[in-house]
């Protein structure tokens, strides 16, 4: 919208350089371009703002395929007005001469125009194609004959369009119609994702299955082992029994020698020594043989006395005393005293 200020009774515009001016004064041209400025008064002017930018149009609507399926289509289409003045003369873009607004709405009618030509030819190429075919190939299909169809449209180039480009973004059939094409792939796909978890545990199980063997082969190895030892730790047990039992019959005979040779020697001993005592017995009674009585009696009396205890006081009573005294008066017994 081009920008217009008052100044005593004068309006002055300025545009963008995206927008075509057109100023007629009093039913003459005064100004016409791009990015004017100028003054003009509002009573004797006419003006006309085409925009000669690229504009987007985004457009959907319904259509039916050859099966009787309703899709909708969604697209867009980028134009320009490349002749503004062919433009402006055979759509109103007039504005308000106080304001700067378009007394129309001429894009609105430009956009009518380009979806309503586009729209025909996207029913006629669906009308002859099914669903599927549709959903696969559709937006190429449509697109090329959108394009075909807005080139040869006469309307536009005698209104001063231009159609740069046209982009059919989907072709969308109803909800449940979708979800119903959708099953087939979603059932294929979790029937793969079934077989891959299928795969998956077989090889689990295949892996647990060796796992087990391997568990089981080393279990057997082991108690293999254990019966080997078991069979050296008997035969180790009987040869350390074997082993001691020499060793005992070998101490046993060793000392049972020992003790055959000790009591030899303690007979030999003995029998020395009874030899012996038996001499000096013999020596000892031989020689109480030659010796006199009285010699007998005294040493007799001297061994007495040695065996006799201690006397430490000698008690003599009357009758004692006087059968010593007797004895001693007598002359004999002086003698054998």
């Amino acid at each position: 919208m081009a920008d217009i200020t008052r100044r005593f009774g004068w309006r002055h515009l300025r545009s963008a350089p995206t927008a075509h001016i057109r100023h007629h004064k009093r039913g003459r041209l005064a100004h016409d371009g791009r990015g004017l400025s100028f003054w003009y008064r509002s009573l004797s002017a006419a003006l006309s703002e085409v925009p000669v930018d690229d504009r987007e149009l985004a457009m959907a609507f319904h259509a039916r395929t050859a099966d009787f399926q309703d899709v909708t289509v969604q697209a867009t289409v980028t134009y320009r007005i490349s002749d503004p003045a062919e433009a402006a003369d055979r759509i109103d873009f007039s504005v308000d001469p106080d304001n700067g607004k378009w007394r129309a709405a001429p894009l609105e009618q430009i956009a009518t125009l380009l979806t309503e030509t586009a729209q025909q030819h996207t029913l006629d190429v669906l009308a002859r194609t099914p669903l599927a075919v549709a959903l696969v190939d559709g937006v190429a299909s449509v697109r090329e004959r959108v394009v075909t169809g807005l080139e040869a449209e006469p309307r536009l180039p005698a209104t001063g369009i231009e159609v740069v480009t046209v982009r059919v973004v989907a072709i969308r059939p109803e909800v449940e119609v979708e979800r119903a094409l959708r099953t087939p792939a979603r059932e294929q796909i979790q029937q793969e994702a079934d077989r891959a978890t299928y795969e998956r545990r077989a090889v689990a199980v295949e892996r647990e299955r060796a796992i087990a063997e391997n568990e089981l082969a080393s279990q057997i190895e082991l108690a293999r082992r254990e019966e080997q030892l078991v069979e050296q730790r008997g035969t180790n047990t009987r040869r350390e029994a074997e082993e001691k039992a020499a060793a005992d019959g070998v101490r046993s005979e060793a000392e049972a020698a020992r003790t055959v040779r000790l009591a030899r020697a303690e007979a030999e001993a003995a029998r020395e020594t009874g030899a012996a005592r038996a001499e000096a017995q013999a020596a000892w009674l031989r020689v109480h043989g030659e010796v006199d009585p009285a010699t007998l009696h005294a040493l007799a009396a001297t061994r007495l006395a040695e065996n006799l205890p201690r006397i430490d006081s000698v008690v003599l009573t009357p009758d004692v005393l006087t059968g010593l005294l007797a004895k001693l008066g007598r002359p004999d017994g002086g003698a054998d005293a």
